[in-house]
């Protein structure tokens, strides 16, 4: 990675120039991409998550990013929508995730690279965006089995990737089956590594870790008449973890 700063007034932005030759904060922003008709597609969480195809008119490389602004969740969620405190540039949601996605990458993690941010300041408020790249021909855990199951050797591997993560102390805040991606060579991915941290060691975070995944197969089984899900599935994917 060669990190560049973009700053002008109260914005701050940090971007890789190996992916972005020139960088423009508007390209954090969803209305660029529209006007430039480089919307691919998006996805419903918290917020939208855009999917963009970006053009680079020096090296002729198409990339495909995804772009996500930060919402709050939970109640307070429900009356301050995406603004949060700013004590400082490191301690912002999306300096964190950018810098825990990057320091992945040098451990060779199955993670989306980080591309850029931007940091907003309003007065004590923020509020912030990223760009990572997208993973390539990849669907969510989730859309998956709402068609088809899946072997007991791919639950193996999911539980063997996370063990990866957690191995090297990463702690993924939102665990769950959305945020597991497959792609065409069954190869398990982790996503959205927001609130993701590392973390020492010990056991009892992984175990919090793996029991919230676990129950979010439960919770989509109660939601989703098609979901295929057996409480067994669980068992190859902890064969997997602790192998």
């Amino acid at each position: 990675m060669q990190l560049d700063v973009f700053k002008k007034d109260n914005i701050y932005c940090l971007f890789d120039k190996n992916q972005i030759k020139n960088f423009h904060p508007n390209m954090l922003c969803v209305n660029y991409w529209q006007k430039k008709n480089a919307i691919t597609g998006s996805a419903q969480g918290r917020g939208t998550t855009w999917f963009v195809q970006y053009n680079d008119s020096e090296s002729k490389k198409v990339q495909h990013w995804v772009l996500r602004h930060y919402y709050r969740g939970g109640l307070i969620g429900k009356v301050i929508k995406d603004s949060y405190v700013f004590t400082s540039l490191k301690n912002t949601r999306a300096e964190r995730e950018f810098s825990l996605l990057a320091h992945m990458q040098t451990l060779a993690l199955p993670a989306p690279k980080p591309i850029a941010y931007l940091v907003s300041r309003h007065g004590i408020f923020y509020r912030a965006d990223l760009l990572s790249s997208r993973i390539e021909n990849a669907q969510d855990l989730v859309a998956i089995l709402c068609k088809q199951p899946i072997t007991d050797e791919l639950w193996f591997a999911i539980g063997a990737t996370i063990k990866s993560f957690h191995k090297q102390g990463i702690y993924h805040h939102d665990l769950n089956a959305h945020n597991i991606l497959i792609d065409n060579n069954n190869k398990p991915w982790l996503i959205d590594f927001d609130q993701g941290e590392i973390r020492t060691a010990q056991s009892s975070w992984q175990q919090d870790n793996m029991q919230r995944l676990r129950r979010s197969f439960n919770k989509e089984l109660n939601k989703l008449p098609t979901f295929q899900w057996k409480n067994n599935m669980w068992e190859a994917i902890l064969a997997g973890y602790n192998q």
